[in-house]
């Protein structure tokens, strides 16, 4: 058969709802000069069969890769395959119109200078654009391309939605780049498009690892999210033997999800104890799930699970830990095959009031053989609505998702007070309860504010230009910090900030909110660091982390701005509150309870 002019590259994973409009749209073209090279990459569902009425076309051929390798690997697979001096993109979840393949072709012919043709594109379901999407890449549905020997960048090499980077960047040394302006194709919105599973809130590493069933690490950098490189992150873990069993050490599966600071569990392993995984499916970016990048933990399939846990035999189930896996930890609790099984919940119980899962989460509490409450003010809300049908004596206090403690290192930098006299203090992550005006007021009181996470600030971008007005010159904006750089970082300020709100609950469980149970993830951050933690004062009220700083002797309450300005700049005191969170920092360290939650584990058996 005559090579084609134009090889159109369709790769496909687990689309076969989708595949077949595309296909239809495709054989609708008004250039017939055209071959399909379709790339399933690995689907678990029959997309041959739902392609098989196509092949009876000689210019559609069919390959099958045994596993999912990523969206670069397909391409490159299709484009080795590829026949024709132009290349297409025809993704099984989106269309053309019937002039689209005629109109690119076109362009090309008329512009042998020109690498590459990019269309318009319809999106969104009912908006256009005349060429590139705001916001977005161009997309693959909207190119033809001169092929050339470059090749698109792989998974193992680099996941980013970022097309320009994966390969029109390569395309744009070699030649001009034509905009037909004319929309004759659609990039179709659904929920499981890849750029959805990759950009946070929506999507992001987990959502992206679970979907594709990713064993390995990855580096990971979506085109509104931090780079994030779990080989070198995790390698020191990762790289080391497994720990041999503990004579007496228990097999522990955890269900649901780890949150943040999930290579914790590892302190589980250290301690000789074995641990298997049961993962939730679409978690969201924040709910860590397997396959681990750190590994050393066995993952339990999620088809038929209650007979692979039933082989397993494991000592105890570990159920955690945010509000996205209340329903598949309720599953699990319902369907256990006999096994003690252990609660714990880091999250508001009010979003479970309002996604209709608060009687599932009931359950967890009121069914399971323990149950792990972040904070005393916790248990104490929940004694107050379930009453009798919890037992005191299986329960414990222990915080969520506390990091390991190889991130809090000792290397410390000179506070930058000592460099310009005044108050220098830092807020790791969303500024809550620092309103305009309250900055306002620390810069009269010469109290600079440090705001962290370029991501969070995208989303803070509104109140960022009102503190520029109201205080220029005391906020200051740095990029996010990983774990490892907790200590270095922010050990240079003076202070750290917690959530700042004002309690109104009276001292009365029933009046109490999330904010009034919660012990925020930012106090790991601060206590790495030694920092004193600020927050305003709710004496009178229930508030979790006033009395946990109290408790502890590390942080500084506040009635009015000038009240604590007054209490910074007391360089003796502020001494004194520093070294007792330094002393104390190890307490913020999941490690430091790794023994009691395995003496509670044991409790139950």
């Amino acid at each position: 058969m005559a090579k084609p002019l134009v090889s159109v590259l369709m790769p496909t994973y687990n689309q076969h709802a989708f595949i077949t409009r595309a296909l239809e749209s495709l054989t609708a073209q008004t250039f017939t000069d055209w071959e399909l090279v379709i790339m399933d990459d690995g689907s678990t569902v029959e997309t041959r069969i739902a392609v098989e009425s196509f092949l009876e076309d000689v210019r559609v051929r069919y390959y099958r890769r045994a596993a999912n390798g990523g969206l670069g690997l397909a391409l490159n697979d299709a484009l080795a395959e590829a026949r024709g001096e132009l290349i297409a993109y025809l993704p099984s979840d989106d269309i053309y119109y019937a002039d689209h393949l005629a109109s690119l072709v076109a362009i090309l012919r008329n512009n042998p200078d020109a690498v590459m043709a990019v269309s318009g594109v319809r999106h969104h379901y009912n908006r256009s654009a005349d060429g590139q999407i705001s916001g977005y890449p161009v997309q693959l549905v909207q190119v033809m391309h001169r092929k050339t020997i470059d090749r698109w960048l792989e998974r193992t090499e680099l996941v980013t939605d970022d097309l320009h980077r994966m390969y029109w960047g390569a395309l744009e040394q070699r030649g001009k780049i034509v905009y037909s302006r004319r929309v004759t194709c659609e990039w179709v919105h659904h929920r499981d498009q890849l750029h959805r599973l990759l950009r946070e809130p929506e999507g992001g590493i987990n959502a992206y690892r679970s979907h594709f069933n990713v064993k390995h690490p990855l580096r990971f950098h979506s085109t509104i999210g931090n780079f994030i490189d779990e080989y070198e992150h995790y390698r020191p873990f990762r790289e080391r033997p497994d720990t041999p069993a503990a004579p007496d050490g228990l097999k522990i599966l955890l269900v649901g999800e780890l949150a943040y600071n999930a290579e914790r569990v590892l302190a589980l392993e250290e301690r000789g104890h074995k641990l298997y995984g049961l993962w939730m499916k679409q978690p969201h970016w924040y709910n860590t799930v397997g396959p681990l990048p750190f590994g050393h933990v066995e993952d339990v399939p999620y088809d038929n699970w209650v007979e692979s846990v039933k082989a397993i035999q494991p000592d105890v189930i570990y159920a955690l830990l945010n509000w996205q896996a209340v329903p598949f930890a309720h599953d699990v609790l319902m369907r256990n095959p006999g096994i003690p099984f252990v609660w714990h919940f880091k999250e508001s119980p009010f979003i479970c009031f309002d996604r209709g899962t608060w009687p599932q989460l009931v359950d967890l509490y009121t069914k399971s053989d323990g149950q792990i409450y972040c904070s005393p003010e916790m248990r104490d809300w929940f004694a107050v609505f379930l009453g009798s049908a919890l037992d005191p004596t299986r329960t414990l206090i222990m915080d969520g998702d506390l990091p390991k403690r190889e991130w809090f290192t000792d290397d410390c930098l000179p506070l930058l007070s000592e460099q310009d006299g005044e108050i220098h203090t830092v807020v790791p992550g969303r500024p809550i309860g620092l309103h305009p005006s309250v900055v306002e007021a620390l810069a009269r009181e010469r109290i600079h504010v440090h705001f962290y996470g370029d991501y969070t600030q995208g989303q803070w971008k509104e109140w960022i230009d009102k503190v520029k007005v109201l205080a220029p010159g005391y906020l200051h904006l740095h990029p996010n910090v990983g774990q490892q750089y907790w200590t270095r970082e922010f050990s240079q300020y003076d202070a750290g900030w917690l959530h700042v709100f004002p309690s109104d609950n009276g001292g009365e469980l029933r009046r109490a909110i999330w904010d009034d149970l919660n012990y925020p993830a930012r106090i790991a951050t601060l206590a790495a660091a030694g920092l004193p933690m600020l927050q305003g004062d709710n004496t009178g009220h229930i508030a979790a982390t006033q009395a946990l700083a109290e408790t502890m002797g590390i942080g500084i309450c506040f009635r009015t701005i000038e009240a604590l300005g007054s209490k910074l700049r007391d360089r003796e005191n502020l001494q004194r509150i520093r070294q007792n969170v330094w002393q104390q920092r190890q307490q913020f360290t999941f490690d430091a309870h790794a023994d009691r939650l395995i003496a509670f584990f044991r409790s139950l058996l």
